[in-house]
């Protein structure tokens, strides 16, 4: 249940990673690589996972086979929001507020929080939802609120599972892909009878229980894969429809997203959407939600009413954590689409998957730990990287996340030998 118990690797050592000696942090990496290597279900579910994936992926390219031409496309749309990021950020703000949804800039996670907790202090109902996002993860919203007497509950199917078995997610659009079948028939049960313990009994058991969640909920956490600053509007990919209940059930909507996902128009929000998708793997998601104002009628007389079916208010925050500081290699990594793909490829990833990384996860995920400040954590996974490069041969931005990996090793090697250091990390050399 939630606020029950916590990943058992934090349970272990509760000190965080600014706390612990670089030596330390190695030792608990090695850990986390024993423990992993041991799990052969784990194994054995990612590369059945694998298989899938590449054989959605190529059935997709063939059905859509300019696909390679737009993820070029959505690069170099990427690349100029980056280098027009601050005039973006203030573009956004303006047609969000103008749109009638409140916009909060959140310097670090501890800003987000802060500000989180003050919208919630007048809720009344003590439950919470949420859909899958990882930026949600960044910020350690569950745990937070937790702690704060919420009882909050991931509804995208993943996550909920990975939030019953008290761990934490292995991939990044795949969160339960080490949990087999069985495995999770043990974990629902605790919620009704499985009269079959096939997927498809599992999957009705859980949206049940979770729908009388969402529909008691005041409040429902969100992310978004992109924000239009032009029409100030919010994009969100999904399948199974949680997000768009999590989003418009509640009274209170509350988006966080990273301020990298902000791009000019609502055209290139759509371009950067279908990339994504395509390379997760998908033909055409379910559902793309976009989120432009509260809901809203004006059928009697033509008065604006706001709140009709929808949430009364909607709050978007804008997270920077280390992501308007990021200098040199490290801002490729803002141009991460959070397809997944990369991991996929990644030798390194299918032997250890979500045990590598700290808050975020790969090599990819390494290198947001370095962006986001989250401790000396990706100091010691930078090591496990075979420096190989796969992860750029599918990415499709072309982010080539050895290339970052091999200068923050030199980087932080440099340090310890106290060596002037190159390439930099926030307003910090490396």
């Amino acid at each position: 249940m939630p606020g029950e118990a916590r990943d058992s690797r934090e349970s272990k050592d509760s000190r965080n990673s600014n706390q612990l000696s670089f030596d330390e942090l190695v030792e608990k990496f090695r850990n986390a690589i024993r423990e992993e290597l041991e799990n052969k279900d784990s194994f054995n579910a990612f590369q059945n996972a694998s298989e899938s994936f590449f054989s959605s992926l190529r059935l997709a390219f063939d059905r859509f086979p300019d696909t390679a031409k737009l993820a070029a496309e959505v690069r170099k749309i990427k690349e100029n929001s980056l280098e027009n990021l601050e005039y973006l950020i203030d573009v956004a703000t303006q047609n969000l507020e103008r749109n009638g949804i409140d916009v909060f800039f959140a310097k670090d996670a501890l800003d987000a929080r802060r500000y989180i907790l003050e919208e919630l202090s007048g809720v009344k109902e003590r439950t919470i939802v949420k859909s899958k996002s990882m930026t949600l993860k960044e910020i350690g919203l569950r745990y937070f609120l937790e702690k704060e007497g919420f009882e909050v509950w991931e509804t995208d199917l993943g996550d909920f599972l990975v939030q019953l078995a008290n761990d934490e997610p292995m991939h990044l659009t795949a969160p339960a892909i080490h949990l087999s079948k069985e495995n999770i028939a043990k974990l629902v049960e605790k919620f009704g009878e499985l009269k079959n313990r096939d997927a498809n009994s599992i999957v009705r058991l859980i949206a049940d229980f979770l729908r009388e969640k969402i529909e008691k909920a005041e409040v429902g956490f969100t992310g978004a894969n992109a924000i239009a600053a032009n029409s100030g509007s919010l994009l969100i990919i999904e399948n199974e429809g949680n997000a768009r209940l999590v989003s418009s059930l509640p009274e209170l909507h509350i988006a966080v997203v990273g301020v990298e996902k902000i791009v000019p128009s609502l055209q290139d929000a759509y371009k950067v959407a279908e990339v994504t998708w395509r390379y997760a793997g998908y033909e055409m998601p379910s559902y793309i939600d976009v989120i432009s104002s509260p809901s809203k009628t004006g059928d009697i007389e033509k008065k604006l009413v706001k709140g009709a079916h929808g949430p009364e208010r909607i709050s978007v925050v804008l997270l920077d954590n280390g992501r308007t500081a990021a200098k040199g290699l490290l801002r490729e990594a803002l141009k991460c689409l959070r397809c997944g793909a990369c991991l996929f490829a990644c030798p390194v990833f299918g032997e250890l998957r979500g045990r590598w990384g700290d808050t975020y996860m790969g090599g990819i995920g390494v290198a947001w730990d370095a962006i986001i400040n989250s401790g000396e954590a990706y100091k010691a996974h930078a090591l496990a990287c075979l420096l190989c490069s796969r992860c750029a041969e599918v990415c499709p931005v072309g982010i080539d996340s050895g290339r970052i990996l091999r200068e923050l090793r030199a980087s932080f090697i440099r340090e310890l030998l106290g060596i002037d250091r190159g390439i930099k990390r926030g307003n910090h050399k490396f």
